[in-house]
């Protein structure tokens, strides 16, 4: 039989793993939310005798845990870990857009970290292998600035020019490719539950796209 992990075997937190801010935010953040501790439980898929253990500090969450319950409980991972975030200028400037290359891509930060969405200004060449392809709880919009995209969500591609836009649930798989050798330039958000810590996920091209 496959040995299957589960959030209920999760390792007790020895001396060099404890986070001490993870079990009173996960207590406190609970509370806020007007939840019982069977009522988080259960809709986290976790027993309540397991949460209690989280939010005493005798088991340490697993990432994955820790998304559900900031689903959960409407807050972000960065804030069950208690991670403060200095104070954000709500106005960013151009000069200050530093381009990153991954994958043939190049993006530039188009809004403040640690939000609960990510705004991004996106160059994709033309044959890029660094074509997003994901599923993942959330929500994605964007923007057609120059060129032509082409967008492929489930079974279905759609091709936008400059102008058009798309709006759609990120749990539909869903690719991104340039139509043309020139590529294309899109503004791009999308929501995200992470720590500040955690980057922009740019996953390899997988299969052709029609």
């Amino acid at each position: 039989m496959e040995n299957m992990s589960s959030p209920e075997t999760e390792p007790p937190a020895g001396p060099d793993e404890v986070l001490p801010a993870v079990a009173p935010q996960l207590r406190a953040l609970r509370r806020r939310a007007a939840l019982t501790l069977e009522a988080a439980a259960r809709t986290a898929g976790l027993s309540p005798a397991h949460l209690s253990r989280l939010e005493t500090g005798q088991r340490q969450p697993s990432l994955p845990v820790l998304l559900s319950l900031a689903r959960i409980y409407g807050t972000t991972v960065s804030e069950l870990l208690g991670e403060t975030v200095a104070e954000r200028d709500a106005v960013v400037r151009a000069a200050d857009m530093e381009p990153t290359v991954a994958g043939g891509w190049t993006y530039w930060q188009a809004g403040a970290s640690a939000r609960g969405m990510q705004a991004l200004r996106v160059r994709v060449p033309h044959g890029s292998q660094g074509d997003i392809v994901r599923v993942h709880p959330g929500e994605e919009w964007l923007y057609v600035l120059a060129g032509r995209l082409r967008l492929r969500l489930g079974d279905t591609t759609h091709r936008l020019g400059p102008g058009d836009s798309a709006h759609f649930d990120s749990l539909t798989p869903h690719r991104i490719a340039a139509q043309d050798a020139d590529g294309v330039e899109l503004l791009f958000v999308h929501t995200l539950l992470q720590s500040p810590t955690a980057t922009l996920c740019l996953g390899p091209l997988i299969g052709d796209m029609p």
